[in-house]
C-alpha cells in the first residue's frame, strides 16, 4: 500500500533528481511534509506523490501544518505545533545536542539536520536553503578561519557569525606511528598513501592550503583522489591499512581503535545566521542558547572541543 510507504531525505533527492538541500528547502518551506524518526527525517509517499501532481499541474502543494509529534523528533518532547523547521548543516556531533537545544527550548520550531560541508553550507545559504550552517575553512594567506570565506559567498546579505566550538586539527596515522609522521611536510613523501575528504569540505581545504603553502604539487600526493564524505570514514581508512594518512579532527580519533592523531592546528567551528526580519527573534534565542551555561557544559562533557571563544559574535553586518 502507498500509504504505508515512506523514504528518506536522500531517497526522495534521487527520485526527483534534485539535491539533498533542496529536499531540506521544499520541508522547510512547508511545501513537502516530513517528520523525524530517531535521526532520520522521513516523507511519506502519499505526501510525495501529492507533491509532484500538484507540481505537474502548475500549483505549488498546500498541506495543512498540523500538530506534529515531537516525541518522534530529536530533543525532548514539547507540546505545540511546528511552525518553522530550521535546518542546520554540517557533521559535527555539537550540531545534535544544539539541534536538541533548539527543539527543547524554542516553541514552534523544528531543527533539520543536513550533513554536508563546509562550503557547501555557505553556498546552500546564499541561496536561501538553510538556516544556520557551520564553517571551518582555513584563509592560508591570512590564518583566519572562516571570516575570509563568509565576506565572499554571501555578500549583499545580513549575517551574524557566532563562534560554537573550538578543535585540534591534524593527521590521522596508524597506530604507534609505523611511517614516523610528523607533520604537513610529509604529505611529499611519494611512499606514503593518503585519503582525502570531499570538495567544499574543512578538512579538504585545509589539506589543499597547507600543500599550496608548503609548495607541494597534488601530482605527488599518493591517493589524493580517494574521497570520504566525514571524519569517521577517514579514520577508518587509516585503521585498516587502506591508507597512512588522513586529515581530520582529534575527537573523531578518539572514537575509532587502531589511529593514533597528530595536532597541528587549532580550527574554529563557526556559526553563520541570516540576520532577516523574520530570523531576529530564533537568533537570539540561539544565541542564549548557546551562551547558557548547560549548553557550554554539555559541550565540555563531551570532550574534544575548547569552549573559551562559544557564544562570542565574530562578525556582524
Amino acid at each position: 500500500m502507498t500509504s504505508d510507504i515512506s523514504y528518506t531525505t536522500e531517497e526522495i533527492a534521487k527520485l526527483l533528481k534534485i539535491s539533498k538541500l533542496t529536499v531540506y528547502d521544499l520541508i522547510k518551506k512547508g511545501i513537502l511534509p516530513a517528520y523525524r524518526v530517531g535521526k532520520q527525517m522521513r516523507i511519506d509517499a502519499v505526501d510525495l506523490e501529492t507533491y509532484k501532481a500538484q507540481a505537474k499541474g502548475g500549483r505549488p502543494a498546500v498541506f495543512n501544518s498540523g500538530p506534529i509529534e515531537r516525541s518522534a523528533m530529536i530533543g525532548n518532547p514539547v507540546s505545540g505545533t511546528v511552525n518553522r523547521s530550521l535546518v542546520i548543516t554540517g557533521q559535527d556531533v555539537c550540531l545534535d545536542l544544539l539541534a536538541r537545544y533548539i527543539e527543547s527550548n524554542i516553541p514552534g520550531f523544528r531543527a533539520l539536520r543536513s550533513y554536508v560541508g563546509s562550503m557547501d553550507s555557505l553556498i546552500s545559504m546564499y541561496r536561501g536553503e538553510a538556516d544556520i550552517v557551520s564553517t571551518h575553512l582555513l584563509d592560508g594567506d591570512t590564518g583566519e578561519y572562516n571570516l575570509p570565506f563568509i565576506r565572499k559567498l554571501l555578500v549583499g546579505l545580513s549575517y551574524m557569525v557566532v563562534n560554537l566550538v573550538s578543535r585540534t586539527a591534524g593527521l590521522y596515522v596508524r597506530q604507534g606511528n609505523p611511517k614516523r609522521i610528523t607533520g604537513w611536510t610529509d604529505l611529499n613523501r611519494p611512499e606514503l598513501r593518503i585519503v582525502n575528504r570531499e570538495r567544499g569540505s574543512g578538512a579538504r581545504v585545509l589539506l589543499d592550503e597547507q600543500m599550496r603553502m608548503h609548495g607541494i604539487p597534488r601530482q605527488r600526493i599518493n591517493g589524493y583522489e580517494h574521497e570520504e564524505t566525514n571524519h569517521l570514514s577517514v579514520a577508518g581508512k587509516v585503521a585498516s591499512g587502506e591508507a597512512d594518512i588522513g586529515i581530520g579532527v582529534e575527537k573523531t580519533a578518539q572514537l575509532v581503535g587502531g589511529v593514533d592523531f597528530i595536532p597541528l592546528i587549532n580550527e574554529r567551528y563557526d556559526l553563520v545566521m541570516l540576520k532577516t526580519p523574520d530570523n531576529l527573534q530564533w537568533i537570539e534565542q540561539v544565541r542564549q542558547i548557546i551562551r547558557s551555561e548547560r549548553f557550554r557544559n554539555d559541550l565540555y562533557h563531551m570532550q574534544g572541543y575548547d569552549t573559551s571563544l562559544t557564544g562570542q559574535v565574530l562578525l556582524e553586518t
